[in-house]
């Protein structure tokens, strides 16, 4: 068995520290609903969403799983991402809002048996590096729907059903930190869409339709990238 330096193991432990304070953001979140304070938990939302995005690259620099075989980063990841990605989203929904006040229940419930369902599917993650259905995304969702878009509360709660069914409908959608192609410019509209997005959030509750065009068009471009994927040219 290979020894490592304890400068390694020191590395290797920091990023699952790392990794493990997306829950504290998470609930850093819900606190910010509790008292509707809407920008705060958006960008707490944010904050765990960054977290995500990084982790899963700094633990491939420093080896986490050779240095650390006993620990399983993935399973620390899955607990998280069901807290950030779906649970809370649905908290903030259910307190937002969002949907007719007779649809919250209904919609916060569809969301989270949507997500642990598709928790449970084999196959989640395509051999090369895809989510197969809709992936649980939920935070996305809502800050579409609060900070984006602005629809009726009808058209929301069609939305929310919408996509939960599009958890199980089997296209292929980009793992953006996984990617073999499409890297550069993938990068590029990201990391647009996310400043544009945390400037919608700074703002609220003003409005501006220049910059929340940004993130529309990171959308549309991760939805080409999806269909693309989806349906190959022959």
């Amino acid at each position: 068995m290979k020894e490592f330096q304890a400068s390694q193991r020191f590395a290797a432990w920091a990023v699952h520290v790392f990794t493990s304070t997306g829950i504290v953001s998470g609930f850093m979140a819900i606190l910010a609903i509790e008292q509707g304070a809407w920008q705060e938990a958006m960008l707490w939302m944010v904050a765990c969403q960054l977290i995500d995005g990084i982790d899963g690259t700094l633990a491939r620099y420093f080896r986490v799983k050779e240095v650390l075989p006993f620990m399983d980063g993935t399973t620390i990841d899955q607990v998280i991402d069901f807290a950030t990605y779906a649970l809370i989203p649905a908290f903030f929904l259910y307190h937002a809002s969002l949907v007719p006040d007779s649809m919250r229940l209904a919609c916060a419930a569809i969301m989270l048996l949507a997500a642990a369902l598709y928790y449970g599917k084999d196959g989640m993650i395509s051999a090369d590096f895809h989510f197969v259905g809709f992936p649980v995304m939920w935070n996305v969702v809502v800050f579409f729907l609060f900070f984006v878009v602005h629809l009726a509360p009808e058209w929301n709660a069609a939305l929310i059903f919408f996509f939960a069914i599009l958890h199980f409908v089997p296209l292929r959608y980009p793992y953006p930190s996984r990617m073999t192609s499409h890297q550069t410019p993938t990068l590029v509209l990201t990391t647009v869409a996310i400043l544009a997005s945390v400037y919608l959030v700074w703002i609220y509750p003003a409005w501006n339709a220049k910059v929340a065009a940004l993130p529309v068009a990171g959308l549309g471009w991760y939805g080409y990238l999806t269909l693309r994927s989806s349906f190959p040219k022959r």
